[in-house]
């Protein structure tokens, strides 16, 4: 099952955090189709926040058609975003983690890291769009 983090100091919305965290989470597959998302009573408990703001989050998942509410039951996952195996996931995360190390030690900080990956993302698809 899913944990919710909140950044408190983001500045993005509380129920788009949540949101944007069941979108990474079926991506990388942590969360599959009929898995069972927390209950707005249990999100609220974990990070006292208004239940409405949960229901806002589990509104707009259901409404991009990730998730479905069942009363009585729960709100479960209707699909997946990952396209990729676990094992290429795994593969490629384990590369990832060599090279954050790499990074980290070369002496680039969070935000040099995020800056690097950012840029060889956009350029990377502005090549396959060209």
């Amino acid at each position: 099952m899913i944990e919710f983090r909140l950044d408190r100091g983001s500045g993005v919305a509380t129920y788009l955090q949540l949101v944007q965290q069941v979108r990474h989470a079926l991506r990388l597959g942590v969360l599959q189709p009929g898995d069972r998302l927390p209950t707005a009573k249990e999100v609220v408990a974990q990070l006292a926040i208004n239940p409405n703001t949960v229901l806002k989050a589990y509104r707009e998942l259901e409404r991009e058609g990730l998730v479905t509410g069942r009363p009585g039951l729960g709100t479960f996952v209707q699909r997946s975003l990952g396209q990729t195996s676990m094992d290429d996931r795994a593969r490629l995360r384990a590369e990832l983690v060599r090279w954050v190390r790499d990074g980290r030690q070369a002496g680039l900080t969070l935000e040099d890291l995020e800056a690097l990956i950012a840029s060889v993302l956009t350029d990377s698809f502005r090549r396959e769009i060209a």
